[in-house]
């Protein structure tokens, strides 16, 4: 049973998990060495420890939890080895990044040649604000400290014992979610550059009108995560070439996201819903962006 979980890093995602733990009775730490100030107000906010550095982490921490943008997974797999061969301890390190499988298994490997237990685990759903909104899907041989989670608040769902099938429903959900959102952005900027916008959108709420309510509801809130969902949608299109598919679809809804993320409205934290435009509005953005490139 784990009496105190490491969270690397409490951002959007990670300082909410965190909350979530540390309300149903876990301790729950962090080292927020080289950490922006916003990530340390949202650590302090979710009321989780700051250690000075890694090997105290790794030795007071029973399981880690690795919640960071995909570019930052491996580095902190690194940080978190070299800090357990320097300490006699034992510790689960579980993974729950957007990652290919492929990525995940190099992973795996350098914390258990470090003498670590390892997870492969991905979330499914929004940071776990509300409870049944947030699945943490896992796999590997050694589940039990992981799933012991389930206990405090979250919903933990085994896979089995092979490392990589957590992370491969993650690639290919959020193939589904993130890819159309991409999609949905590109051709509703298409069509306001094209001229028609108005008569596309009555369109939608005739035919489709589930599909455009979602994106009312969802894209306004998106450039924010922009930046971050261009590493996600590059590992969806390695994980899709792995197995001999095209990894095209996915690269382009890259481009889409790494086009979102050069405007103004990328900058806006995620929390400052009070200042995230209408569809209509964040469309004209980006049609008057493209004009202008």
């Amino acid at each position: 049973m784990p009496n105190t979980v490491g969270i690397l890093s409490p951002g959007d995602m990670g300082h909410t998990v965190g909350n979530v733990l540390r309300q149903n009775g876990l301790r729950v730490i962090t080292c927020l060495q080289g950490r922006s100030q916003r990530t340390r107000q949202l650590a302090e906010k979710a009321g989780i420890e700051d250690v000075p550095a890694y090997p105290q982490l790794v030795t007071e921490a029973d399981l880690i939890l690795s919640i960071m943008v995909p570019a930052q997974a491996m580095s902190a797999a690194a940080a978190v080895a070299d800090a357990l061969q320097q300490v006699d301890t034992s510790l689960t390190y579980a993974d729950c990044n957007a990652i290919a499988p492929q990525t995940v298994r190099k992973l795996g490997g350098i914390i258990t040649a470090a003498g670590g237990n390892f997870v492969d685990a991905s979330i499914i759903g929004p940071p776990p604000r509300n409870p049944g909104a947030t699945r943490f899907y896992a796999s590997g041989p050694n589940l039990d400290t992981f799933s012991e989670l389930n206990d405090y608040g979250l919903d933990v769902r085994p896979l089995g014992d092979e490392i990589g099938l957590a992370s491969a429903i993650k690639m290919c959900y959020a193939s589904l979610t993130k890819g159309l959102t991409a999609l949905c952005t590109e051709l509703l900027t298409a069509a306001q550059v094209l001229g028609v916008s108005d008569a596309l959108t009555a369109e939608f709420q005739l035919s489709q009108s589930a599909l455009f309510q979602r994106m009312e509801n969802g894209l306004p809130g998106m450039p924010p995560k922009a930046r971050r969902w261009i590493g996600e949608m590059e590992e969806i299109s390695a994980t899709f070439a792995h197995v001999g598919l095209t990894p095209n679809i996915l690269t382009g809804a890259a481009d889409m996201y790494r086009f979102v993320g050069s405007t103004h409205l990328a900058d806006l934290p995620p929390e400052a819903r009070d200042e995230f435009p209408t569809l209509a509005e964040l469309i004209q953005i980006l049609a008057k962006n493209l004009k202008s490139e």
